[in-house]
């Protein structure tokens, strides 16, 4: 994969000789734990030198059936909660309304 300059992402650069064969690995662990997160089962992929491709499923009834902390606790392994969020996860019933509708 090529970005920006000309700089590789995967494969090998054959203007300098680095191979970035490596980087493939992280975006094939990182698809499975997206797939994780976000209910997607991962049908198929290829992992190319300048390119991939995915073909996904998205698990309707899987996401459906998961609750608000679970959709939080699942979220929050991506990106980082501000305060209210954590508190809420650790005690729902510790905030007052108006903290549990921002939530």
């Amino acid at each position: 994969m090529r970005c920006v300059r000309r700089a590789y992402l995967c494969g090998e650069d054959f203007s300098t000789g680095e191979s970035y064969d490596h980087r493939k690995q992280w975006i094939v662990s990182r698809l499975k734990f997206l797939s994780y997160i976000y209910a997607i089962d991962i049908c198929a992929y290829a992992v190319m030198s300048n390119h991939y491709h995915l073909v996904l499923h998205v698990d309707k009834s899987r996401a459906e059936s998961w609750s608000r902390t679970e959709v939080v606790e699942r979220w929050m392994q991506l990106y980082k909660g501000d305060m209210l969020v954590s508190r809420w996860l650790k005690a729902p019933a510790a905030l007052d309304e108006a903290q549990r509708d921002a939530v």
